[in-house]
């Protein structure tokens, strides 16, 4: 992968379900990536470390920063800067340069939206920089143990000290701080089972997170509770919760999005899981559901990131 890629891909939300790509431009699947390349979380590594942070001021106080894995969003305020979402630790100095850009105000609230090292990986230091670390209880359990992700062919190793949630929930927790009343709220199964939203009530702003891609295809963690179907009970929570002037931010692909957005993307996951699901029943193979290409007709639009159309074809087909 160039380094000229490899940057691109970091700026728009480089994920741990990255893959490499061949000479002949193929994206690789993820066990073919380990043998092409140092491996998948290597390859994010030298991204994040080289990536710079890219800074979008909202409403309300809310900033976003992109360029550290899963984007990242800041509230400040006299209670301290709120962050959802912690990056990858190889980011810690553009990240701190970014929120000491933002304001004055210390680093005292972190919220995870799930376990994935690409969201939790810069946990420990900002833990060790005064944050509370808040997170739903699955989270918290797949950071204390060795965690597989098979689709990645990767065994990822406990969190140093300090890495791991200080305090987990069910259900929904409301907090309220900088004068703003942040809701989050658990999914069901759907990117993994450990998903959350995070509601700015006043300011009319969602980070969804990795239940929306923005723009692009995205993965489904079966290895830790994924669910495609999941994936679209999630997307229609979200719609109902967003009105025509609700800031949706997604995870991965264009972090600051609109419902017009979130609606393509939702009727995208129905349209492709149905005829997915379609042809497995007519006894198709995965590989001749594959040759079928029943993404076709969204491919130019999401299919020219990390999850080319073949591999979330297969994620689709594993979850019907």
């Amino acid at each position: 992968m160039s380094s000229s890629k490899v940057g691109l891909l970091s700026r728009r939300g480089f994920c741990l379900c990255c893959v490499g790509a061949t000479a002949a431009g193929r994206w690789l699947i993820p066990h073919e990536a380990f043998a092409e390349a140092r491996g998948i979380v290597s390859l994010i590594k030298d991204s994040a470390a080289a990536s710079p942070i890219v800074t979008h001021r909202l409403r309300n106080d809310i900033t976003v920063l992109e360029g550290s894995g899963g984007t990242v969003a800041v509230l400040t305020g006299p209670d301290g800067k709120v962050l959802i979402d912690a990056g990858i630790a190889v980011s810690r100095p553009q990240m701190t340069k970014a929120l000491v850009d933002i304001g004055a105000d210390p680093i005292t609230h972190l919220v995870n939206t799930h376990w994935h090292f690409d969201h939790t990986d810069g946990n420990a230091w900002l833990n060790a920089a005064g944050a509370k670390i808040i997170a739903q209880e699955n989270t918290g359990k797949y950071l204390s143990r060795v965690q597989r992700v098979a689709d990645w062919d990767y065994n990822f190793l406990a969190p140093p000290p300090g890495g791991t949630p200080t305090e987990v929930f069910t259900g929904e927790r409301t907090l309220k701080l900088n004068g703003s009343t942040i809701v989050l709220r658990q999914y069901g199964p759907a990117h993994t089972d450990s998903d959350i939203s995070v509601t700015f009530v006043e300011a009319n702003v969602i980070h969804v997170a990795d239940t929306f891609w923005n723009g692009v295809y995205p993965f489904v963690d079966y290895s830790t509770g994924g669910s495609i179907n999941g994936m679209i009970a999630a997307s229609d929570a979200n719609l109902a919760a967003a009105s025509d002037d609700t800031i949706i931010i997604a995870g991965h692909g264009k972090a600051v999005g609109t419902k017009a957005e979130l609606q393509e993307f939702h009727d995208m996951l129905v349209a492709v899981r149905d005829a997915v699901s379609a042809l497995k029943r007519q006894g198709r193979s995965r590989d001749e559901t594959l040759a079928a290409k029943p993404t076709a007709a969204f491919d130019a639009r999401f299919g020219n990131f990390v999850i080319d159309p073949g591999f979330f074809t297969r994620l689709v087909y594993d979850g019907v």
